[in-house]
Protein backbone atom coordinates (compact mmCIF):
# COMPACT_ATOMS: atom_id res chain seq x y z
CA UNK A 1 0.00 0.00 0.00
CA UNK A 2 1.51 3.34 -1.09
CA UNK A 3 0.01 6.64 0.07
CA UNK A 4 1.20 10.01 -1.22
CA UNK A 5 1.58 13.10 0.91
CA UNK A 6 -1.48 14.89 -0.47
CA UNK A 7 -3.86 12.19 0.74
CA UNK A 8 -5.92 12.62 3.90
CA UNK A 9 -5.11 10.79 7.13
CA UNK A 10 -7.67 8.09 6.22
CA UNK A 11 -7.41 7.72 2.41
CA UNK A 12 -10.15 5.16 1.87
CA UNK A 13 -9.60 5.15 -1.89
CA UNK A 14 -6.12 3.66 -1.30
CA UNK A 15 -7.45 0.42 0.17
CA UNK A 16 -6.28 -2.62 -1.76
CA UNK A 17 -8.86 -4.51 -3.78
CA UNK A 18 -7.26 -7.72 -2.52
CA UNK A 19 -5.52 -7.07 0.82
CA UNK A 20 -1.92 -8.29 1.01
CA UNK A 21 -0.69 -10.60 3.76
CA UNK A 22 1.08 -7.65 5.36
CA UNK A 23 -2.17 -5.67 5.46
CA UNK A 24 -4.00 -8.65 6.95
CA UNK A 25 -1.27 -9.13 9.58
CA UNK A 26 -1.33 -5.45 10.57
CA UNK A 27 -5.12 -5.43 10.66
CA UNK A 28 -5.22 -8.42 13.03
CA UNK A 29 -2.74 -6.60 15.29
CA UNK A 30 -5.17 -3.68 15.63
CA UNK A 31 -8.01 -5.76 17.13
CA UNK A 32 -7.97 -5.84 20.99
CA UNK A 33 -10.01 -9.05 21.25
CA UNK A 34 -8.40 -10.79 24.24
CA UNK A 35 -11.39 -10.29 26.55
CA UNK A 36 -13.80 -11.34 23.81
CA UNK A 37 -11.88 -14.57 23.15
CA UNK A 38 -11.65 -15.33 26.90
CA UNK A 39 -15.42 -14.91 27.15
CA UNK A 40 -15.99 -17.17 24.16
CA UNK A 41 -13.70 -19.83 25.65
CA UNK A 42 -15.67 -19.68 28.90
CA UNK A 43 -18.94 -19.93 26.94
CA UNK A 44 -17.69 -23.05 25.15
CA UNK A 45 -16.74 -24.67 28.45
CA UNK A 46 -15.25 -28.18 28.34
CA UNK A 47 -16.71 -29.16 25.00
CA UNK A 48 -14.73 -30.28 21.97
CA UNK A 49 -12.02 -27.87 20.87
CA UNK A 50 -11.28 -29.15 17.37
CA UNK A 51 -11.54 -25.57 16.16
CA UNK A 52 -10.42 -22.99 18.76
CA UNK A 53 -12.61 -19.92 19.13
CA UNK A 54 -9.63 -17.76 18.10
CA UNK A 55 -9.60 -19.56 14.74
CA UNK A 56 -13.36 -19.24 14.24
CA UNK A 57 -13.21 -15.54 15.17
CA UNK A 58 -10.32 -15.05 12.74
CA UNK A 59 -12.28 -16.68 9.93
CA UNK A 60 -15.21 -14.31 10.50
CA UNK A 61 -12.93 -11.27 10.41
CA UNK A 62 -11.21 -12.51 7.24
CA UNK A 63 -14.58 -13.14 5.59
CA UNK A 64 -15.34 -9.42 5.89
CA UNK A 65 -11.80 -8.13 5.35
CA UNK A 66 -11.22 -10.16 2.17
CA UNK A 67 -14.69 -9.25 0.84
CA UNK A 68 -16.07 -12.77 0.49
CA UNK A 69 -19.81 -12.92 -0.14
CA UNK A 70 -20.16 -16.11 1.94
CA UNK A 71 -18.35 -17.94 4.71
CA UNK A 72 -17.88 -20.87 2.31
CA UNK A 73 -15.87 -18.63 -0.03
CA UNK A 74 -13.55 -17.59 2.78
CA UNK A 75 -13.09 -21.19 3.96
CA UNK A 76 -12.22 -22.21 0.41
CA UNK A 77 -9.48 -19.57 0.22
CA UNK A 78 -8.08 -20.68 3.57
CA UNK A 79 -7.83 -24.24 2.30
CA UNK A 80 -5.82 -23.03 -0.71
CA UNK A 81 -3.64 -20.40 1.00
CA UNK A 82 -1.23 -21.74 3.61
CA UNK A 83 0.28 -18.34 4.49
CA UNK A 84 -3.19 -16.88 5.13
CA UNK A 85 -4.12 -19.87 7.29
CA UNK A 86 -1.13 -19.41 9.53
CA UNK A 87 -2.01 -15.77 10.21
CA UNK A 88 -5.04 -16.91 12.23
CA UNK A 89 -3.44 -20.00 13.74
CA UNK A 90 -4.58 -22.76 11.37
CA UNK A 91 -1.72 -25.26 11.02
CA UNK A 92 -2.95 -27.37 8.14
CA UNK A 93 -5.63 -27.66 5.50
CA UNK A 94 -7.40 -30.31 7.60
CA UNK A 95 -7.72 -27.81 10.48
CA UNK A 96 -9.83 -25.37 8.43
CA UNK A 97 -13.32 -25.21 10.01
CA UNK A 98 -16.44 -26.32 8.19
CA UNK A 99 -19.36 -24.05 7.33
CA UNK A 100 -21.56 -25.59 10.06
CA UNK A 101 -18.85 -24.93 12.65
CA UNK A 102 -18.93 -21.25 11.70
CA UNK A 103 -22.73 -21.21 11.80
CA UNK A 104 -22.82 -22.52 15.39
CA UNK A 105 -20.02 -20.15 16.39
CA UNK A 106 -21.79 -17.09 14.96
CA UNK A 107 -25.02 -18.03 16.76
CA UNK A 108 -23.16 -18.11 20.07
CA UNK A 109 -21.26 -14.92 19.21
CA UNK A 110 -24.62 -13.22 18.67
CA UNK A 111 -25.70 -13.54 22.31
CA UNK A 112 -26.11 -10.22 24.09
CA UNK A 113 -23.08 -10.55 26.34
CA UNK A 114 -20.75 -11.32 23.42
CA UNK A 115 -22.30 -8.57 21.28
CA UNK A 116 -21.62 -6.11 24.08
CA UNK A 117 -18.01 -7.28 24.19
CA UNK A 118 -17.71 -6.89 20.40
CA UNK A 119 -18.98 -3.34 20.74
CA UNK A 120 -16.39 -2.77 23.48
CA UNK A 121 -13.69 -3.93 21.03
CA UNK A 122 -14.97 -1.46 18.45
CA UNK A 123 -15.12 1.36 21.01
CA UNK A 124 -11.57 0.63 22.21
CA UNK A 125 -10.28 0.83 18.62
CA UNK A 126 -12.02 4.17 18.05
CA UNK A 127 -10.84 5.50 21.43
CA UNK A 128 -7.26 4.57 20.51
CA UNK A 129 -7.58 6.46 17.24
CA UNK A 130 -9.10 9.44 19.03
CA UNK A 131 -6.17 9.66 21.45
CA UNK A 132 -3.83 10.43 18.54
CA UNK A 133 -6.22 12.07 16.06
CA UNK A 134 -7.30 14.98 18.24
CA UNK A 135 -10.11 16.21 15.97
CA UNK A 136 -11.72 12.80 15.47
CA UNK A 137 -15.36 13.17 16.48
CA UNK A 138 -15.52 16.99 16.52
CA UNK A 139 -17.99 17.32 13.63
CA UNK A 140 -20.26 14.33 13.18
CA UNK A 141 -23.15 13.24 10.98
CA UNK A 142 -25.76 10.56 11.50
CA UNK A 143 -27.53 8.33 9.02
CA UNK A 144 -29.38 5.04 8.86
CA UNK A 145 -29.62 2.41 6.17
CA UNK A 146 -31.58 -0.77 5.62
CA UNK A 147 -29.75 -4.10 5.78
CA UNK A 148 -31.10 -7.25 4.20
CA UNK A 149 -31.54 -10.21 6.52
CA UNK A 150 -33.34 -13.53 6.64
CA UNK A 151 -35.50 -15.17 9.25
CA UNK A 152 -34.78 -18.67 10.49
CA UNK A 153 -36.94 -21.41 9.09
CA UNK A 154 -39.98 -22.06 11.25
CA UNK A 155 -39.15 -25.75 11.55
CA UNK A 156 -35.63 -25.06 12.85
CA UNK A 157 -36.96 -24.67 16.38
CA UNK A 158 -34.41 -21.98 17.19
CA UNK A 159 -35.46 -18.92 19.17
CA UNK A 160 -33.12 -16.27 20.53
CA UNK A 161 -33.06 -13.20 22.72
CA UNK A 162 -32.85 -10.78 19.78
CA UNK A 163 -35.75 -9.79 17.51
CA UNK A 164 -35.91 -11.43 14.11
CA UNK A 165 -35.81 -9.60 10.77
CA UNK A 166 -38.88 -7.52 9.84
CA UNK A 167 -40.06 -5.51 6.87
CA UNK A 168 -38.91 -1.92 6.45
CA UNK A 169 -40.21 0.88 4.26
CA UNK A 170 -38.89 4.36 3.52
CA UNK A 171 -40.62 7.03 1.47
CA UNK A 172 -38.95 9.96 -0.25
CA UNK A 173 -41.00 13.10 -0.88
CA UNK A 174 -40.54 16.27 -2.91
CA UNK A 175 -40.91 19.86 -1.69
CA UNK A 176 -44.70 19.62 -2.00
CA UNK A 177 -44.84 16.53 0.19
CA UNK A 178 -45.66 14.11 -2.64
CA UNK A 179 -44.09 10.65 -2.46
CA UNK A 180 -41.58 10.30 -5.31
CA UNK A 181 -39.76 7.11 -4.31
CA UNK A 182 -40.42 4.12 -2.05
CA UNK A 183 -37.72 1.74 -0.79
CA UNK A 184 -38.71 -1.51 0.88
CA UNK A 185 -36.52 -4.21 2.38
CA UNK A 186 -36.67 -7.14 4.78
CA UNK A 187 -34.13 -7.22 7.58
CA UNK A 188 -32.82 -4.60 9.96
CA UNK A 189 -31.68 -1.01 10.14
CA UNK A 190 -28.12 0.15 10.84
CA UNK A 191 -27.66 3.54 12.54
CA UNK A 192 -24.27 5.24 12.33
CA UNK A 193 -22.59 8.30 13.81
CA UNK A 194 -19.67 9.27 11.56
CA UNK A 195 -16.83 11.78 11.75
CA UNK A 196 -17.41 13.92 8.64
CA UNK A 197 -13.78 14.89 8.08
CA UNK A 198 -12.18 11.46 8.36
CA UNK A 199 -15.19 9.31 7.35
CA UNK A 200 -14.76 7.01 10.35
CA UNK A 201 -17.79 5.58 12.17
CA UNK A 202 -17.52 6.45 15.87
CA UNK A 203 -20.77 4.79 17.07
CA UNK A 204 -23.31 2.31 15.71
CA UNK A 205 -26.55 0.55 16.57
CA UNK A 206 -28.59 -2.20 14.91
CA UNK A 207 -32.37 -1.93 15.27
CA UNK A 208 -35.50 -3.39 13.77
CA UNK A 209 -36.30 -2.23 10.26
CA UNK A 210 -39.19 -0.03 11.38
CA UNK A 211 -37.39 1.83 14.20
CA UNK A 212 -37.27 5.62 13.84
CA UNK A 213 -33.94 7.41 13.52
CA UNK A 214 -34.93 9.82 16.27
CA UNK A 215 -35.52 6.90 18.63
CA UNK A 216 -31.96 5.59 18.25
CA UNK A 217 -30.01 8.85 18.14
CA UNK A 218 -29.80 9.22 21.92
CA UNK A 219 -27.92 5.93 22.34
CA UNK A 220 -25.60 6.77 19.43
CA UNK A 221 -24.58 10.06 21.02
CA UNK A 222 -24.12 8.45 24.44
CA UNK A 223 -21.89 5.80 22.88
CA UNK A 224 -19.74 8.48 21.21
CA UNK A 225 -19.43 10.38 24.48
CA UNK A 226 -18.48 7.17 26.25
CA UNK A 227 -15.65 6.71 23.76
CA UNK A 228 -14.34 10.29 23.58
CA UNK A 229 -15.65 12.01 26.70
CA UNK A 230 -18.39 14.62 26.90
CA UNK A 231 -16.46 17.51 25.34
CA UNK A 232 -15.29 15.96 22.04
CA UNK A 233 -18.47 15.95 19.92
CA UNK A 234 -19.29 19.55 18.93
CA UNK A 235 -21.79 19.32 16.06
CA UNK A 236 -24.15 16.67 14.74
CA UNK A 237 -25.74 16.77 11.29
CA UNK A 238 -28.87 14.76 10.42
CA UNK A 239 -31.73 14.91 7.98
CA UNK A 240 -35.31 15.81 8.90
CA UNK A 241 -35.92 12.31 10.32
CA UNK A 242 -34.42 13.60 13.59
CA UNK A 243 -36.17 16.98 13.60
CA UNK A 244 -38.24 16.72 16.75
CA UNK A 245 -38.26 18.54 20.06
CA UNK A 246 -36.85 15.65 22.10
CA UNK A 247 -33.76 15.35 19.88
CA UNK A 248 -33.06 19.09 20.02
CA UNK A 249 -33.48 19.13 23.81
CA UNK A 250 -31.18 16.13 24.13
CA UNK A 251 -28.40 17.69 22.04
CA UNK A 252 -28.81 21.05 23.73
CA UNK A 253 -28.43 19.41 27.13
CA UNK A 254 -25.27 17.64 25.95
CA UNK A 255 -23.72 20.82 24.58
CA UNK A 256 -23.84 19.56 20.98
CA UNK A 257 -24.87 21.95 18.23
CA UNK A 258 -27.54 20.34 15.99
CA UNK A 259 -27.31 20.70 12.22
CA UNK A 260 -30.69 19.20 11.38
CA UNK A 261 -32.94 19.92 8.42
CA UNK A 262 -36.37 21.02 9.58
CA UNK A 263 -39.65 19.37 8.64
CA UNK A 264 -42.37 21.48 7.04
CA UNK A 265 -45.28 21.60 9.50
CA UNK A 266 -46.78 25.03 8.92
CA UNK A 267 -49.67 24.65 6.52
CA UNK A 268 -51.04 28.14 6.04
CA UNK A 269 -48.44 30.42 7.64
CA UNK A 270 -45.40 31.90 5.92
CA UNK A 271 -44.03 33.72 8.97
CA UNK A 272 -44.78 34.61 12.57
CA UNK A 273 -44.11 37.64 14.73
CA UNK A 274 -41.14 37.14 17.00
CA UNK A 275 -42.34 36.81 20.63
CA UNK A 276 -41.86 40.01 22.55
CA UNK A 277 -42.61 42.18 19.51
CA UNK A 278 -46.02 43.71 18.87
CA UNK A 279 -47.71 44.74 15.62
CA UNK A 280 -45.63 47.90 15.36
CA UNK A 281 -42.39 45.88 15.29
CA UNK A 282 -40.84 44.77 12.02
CA UNK A 283 -39.19 41.51 13.25
CA UNK A 284 -40.58 38.13 12.09
CA UNK A 285 -39.31 34.58 11.58
CA UNK A 286 -40.18 31.74 9.20
CA UNK A 287 -40.63 28.01 9.80
CA UNK A 288 -36.88 27.33 9.52
CA UNK A 289 -36.17 29.89 12.23
CA UNK A 290 -34.70 32.52 9.89
CA UNK A 291 -35.21 36.01 11.32
CA UNK A 292 -36.27 38.90 9.05
CA UNK A 293 -36.91 42.60 9.40
CA UNK A 294 -39.33 44.67 7.29
CA UNK A 295 -38.55 47.92 5.55
CA UNK A 296 -41.96 49.50 6.15
CA UNK A 297 -41.01 52.83 4.61
CA UNK A 298 -41.03 51.37 1.10
CA UNK A 299 -44.28 50.68 -0.68
CA UNK A 300 -44.89 47.77 -0.69
CA UNK A 301 -42.89 46.78 2.43
CA UNK A 302 -39.70 44.84 1.70
CA UNK A 303 -38.50 41.91 3.83
CA UNK A 304 -34.74 41.53 4.51
CA UNK A 305 -32.96 38.67 6.25
CA UNK A 306 -31.25 39.93 9.40
CA UNK A 307 -27.49 39.40 9.80
CA UNK A 308 -26.55 36.58 12.16
CA UNK A 309 -23.67 37.73 14.37
CA UNK A 310 -23.29 34.90 16.84
CA UNK A 311 -24.55 32.45 19.41
CA UNK A 312 -24.43 33.44 23.08
CA UNK A 313 -24.31 30.21 25.12
CA UNK A 314 -24.39 31.96 28.50
CA UNK A 315 -27.64 33.73 27.60
CA UNK A 316 -28.94 30.85 25.48
CA UNK A 317 -29.71 33.35 22.75
CA UNK A 318 -28.91 34.01 19.09
CA UNK A 319 -27.91 37.54 18.17
CA UNK A 320 -28.92 39.34 14.96
CA UNK A 321 -28.10 42.78 13.61
CA UNK A 322 -29.61 45.22 11.14
CA UNK A 323 -28.58 43.83 7.72
CA UNK A 324 -28.11 47.29 6.19
CA UNK A 325 -25.62 48.35 8.88
CA UNK A 326 -23.88 44.98 8.88
CA UNK A 327 -23.51 44.74 5.11
CA UNK A 328 -23.14 48.51 4.55
CA UNK A 329 -25.97 49.27 2.17
CA UNK A 330 -28.63 51.95 2.31
CA UNK A 331 -32.07 51.12 3.70
CA UNK A 332 -35.03 53.55 3.56
CA UNK A 333 -36.03 52.47 7.09
CA UNK A 334 -32.61 53.13 8.60
CA UNK A 335 -33.67 56.20 10.54
CA UNK A 336 -36.90 54.60 11.72
CA UNK A 337 -35.22 51.40 12.95
CA UNK A 338 -31.78 52.49 14.12
CA UNK A 339 -32.29 56.10 15.20
CA UNK A 340 -29.09 57.35 16.86
CA UNK A 341 -27.57 53.88 17.25
CA UNK A 342 -24.20 53.75 15.48
CA UNK A 343 -24.03 49.97 15.56
CA UNK A 344 -27.60 49.60 14.41
CA UNK A 345 -30.54 47.65 15.74
CA UNK A 346 -29.78 44.28 17.35
CA UNK A 347 -32.18 41.50 18.29
CA UNK A 348 -31.53 38.64 20.73
CA UNK A 349 -33.68 35.60 20.08
CA UNK A 350 -34.12 33.25 23.02
CA UNK A 351 -33.65 29.61 22.03
CA UNK A 352 -36.17 28.69 24.70
CA UNK A 353 -38.91 29.93 22.35
CA UNK A 354 -38.41 26.80 20.24
CA UNK A 355 -35.17 24.79 20.08
CA UNK A 356 -36.26 23.27 16.76
CA UNK A 357 -36.64 26.71 15.19
CA UNK A 358 -33.64 28.36 16.79
CA UNK A 359 -30.64 26.00 16.99
CA UNK A 360 -27.21 27.33 17.98
CA UNK A 361 -26.21 27.38 14.30
CA UNK A 362 -29.09 28.99 12.35
CA UNK A 363 -30.12 27.20 9.18
CA UNK A 364 -29.79 30.27 6.97
CA UNK A 365 -26.02 30.50 7.44
CA UNK A 366 -23.04 29.30 5.41
CA UNK A 367 -21.74 27.44 8.45
CA UNK A 368 -24.94 25.38 8.64
CA UNK A 369 -24.77 24.63 4.89
CA UNK A 370 -21.13 23.55 5.14
CA UNK A 371 -21.72 21.28 8.12
CA UNK A 372 -24.92 19.83 6.68
CA UNK A 373 -23.02 18.76 3.56
CA UNK A 374 -21.02 16.55 5.90
CA UNK A 375 -23.93 14.11 5.89
CA UNK A 376 -22.54 12.74 2.63
CA UNK A 377 -19.65 11.30 4.67
CA UNK A 378 -22.10 9.08 6.57
CA UNK A 379 -23.61 7.92 3.28
CA UNK A 380 -20.15 6.98 1.95
CA UNK A 381 -19.35 5.01 5.10
CA UNK A 382 -22.68 3.19 4.78
CA UNK A 383 -21.82 2.32 1.19
CA UNK A 384 -18.43 0.88 2.18
CA UNK A 385 -19.94 -1.23 4.94
CA UNK A 386 -22.59 -2.59 2.59
CA UNK A 387 -20.69 -2.95 -0.69
CA UNK A 388 -17.07 -3.60 0.37
CA UNK A 389 -17.46 -5.59 3.59
CA UNK A 390 -20.80 -7.30 3.08
CA UNK A 391 -23.06 -5.87 5.77
CA UNK A 392 -25.96 -6.02 3.29
CA UNK A 393 -25.25 -9.35 1.59
CA UNK A 394 -28.46 -10.90 2.88
CA UNK A 395 -26.73 -14.27 3.26
CA UNK A 396 -26.98 -14.47 7.07
CA UNK A 397 -29.99 -16.20 8.67
CA UNK A 398 -31.12 -15.57 12.21
CA UNK A 399 -30.89 -12.54 14.44
CA UNK A 400 -27.87 -13.72 16.47
CA UNK A 401 -25.79 -14.55 13.42
CA UNK A 402 -26.80 -11.30 11.73
CA UNK A 403 -25.85 -9.09 14.70
CA UNK A 404 -22.54 -10.93 15.08
CA UNK A 405 -21.79 -10.39 11.39
CA UNK A 406 -22.56 -6.67 11.53
CA UNK A 407 -20.40 -6.29 14.64
CA UNK A 408 -17.51 -7.96 12.80
CA UNK A 409 -17.98 -5.63 9.81
CA UNK A 410 -17.74 -2.56 12.07
CA UNK A 411 -14.58 -3.94 13.70
CA UNK A 412 -13.09 -4.44 10.23
CA UNK A 413 -13.97 -0.83 9.41
CA UNK A 414 -12.25 0.46 12.55
CA UNK A 415 -9.25 -1.81 12.00
CA UNK A 416 -8.71 -0.68 8.42
CA UNK A 417 -9.01 2.96 9.54
CA UNK A 418 -6.14 2.25 11.95
CA UNK A 419 -4.10 0.53 9.25
CA UNK A 420 -4.57 3.51 6.93
CA UNK A 421 -3.48 5.92 9.65
CA UNK A 422 -0.33 3.87 10.35
CA UNK A 423 0.74 3.48 6.71
CA UNK A 424 4.01 5.17 5.62
CA UNK A 425 3.54 8.08 3.25
CA UNK A 426 5.58 9.51 0.45
CA UNK A 427 7.54 12.63 1.45
CA UNK A 428 5.80 12.99 4.80
CA UNK A 429 8.82 14.65 6.43
CA UNK A 430 10.58 17.93 5.71
CA UNK A 431 13.54 17.59 3.40
CA UNK A 432 12.84 13.96 2.46
CA UNK A 433 14.18 12.50 -0.72
CA UNK A 434 11.61 12.17 -3.50
CA UNK A 435 9.93 8.79 -3.33
CA UNK A 436 11.04 7.88 0.21
CA UNK A 437 8.32 6.54 2.50
CA UNK A 438 8.13 8.06 5.98
CA UNK A 439 5.81 7.68 8.96
CA UNK A 440 3.77 10.63 10.15
CA UNK A 441 3.85 11.45 13.89
CA UNK A 442 0.35 9.97 14.26
CA UNK A 443 1.43 6.80 12.44
CA UNK A 444 4.49 6.45 14.70
CA UNK A 445 2.39 6.84 17.84
CA UNK A 446 -0.23 4.31 16.69
CA UNK A 447 2.36 1.76 15.56
CA UNK A 448 4.09 2.04 18.92
CA UNK A 449 0.78 1.37 20.72
CA UNK A 450 0.11 -1.64 18.50
CA UNK A 451 3.63 -3.03 18.83
CA UNK A 452 4.30 -2.74 15.09
CA UNK A 453 7.75 -2.01 13.67
CA UNK A 454 8.48 1.65 12.91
Amino acid sequence: MRITEVKSLFPWDCLEDSPSLRTVREFLATVPDERLLDGLDAWRGRGRDDYPVSVLWGVLLLKCLLRHATIEGCLGELQRNEALRRLIGIESEQKVPKAWNMSRFMKGLGSRRHLEEMKRVFEEMIRRLGEEVKDLGHDTAGDSTGLSGRRLRAESGESGELPEATGGRKEYTDEEGKVTKVVEWFGYKLHLLVDVKHEVAVAYRVSSANAGDNEELSELVKQAQKVFGKERVRTLAYDKACDDGDVHELLDGMGIKPVIENRALWKDEMERMLPGHDGRSNIVYDEAGTVYCYDKTSDPPVRHRMAYIGHEPARHTIKYRCPARHERWSCPSDGRCNGELKYGKTVRVSQAIDLRRFPAIPRATKQFERLYKGRSAAERVNARLKVFWGADDGNVSGAERFHAHVGAVLIVHAGLATVLATTPREGSGMGTTLGMLRLTPIAKALRKKLGLST
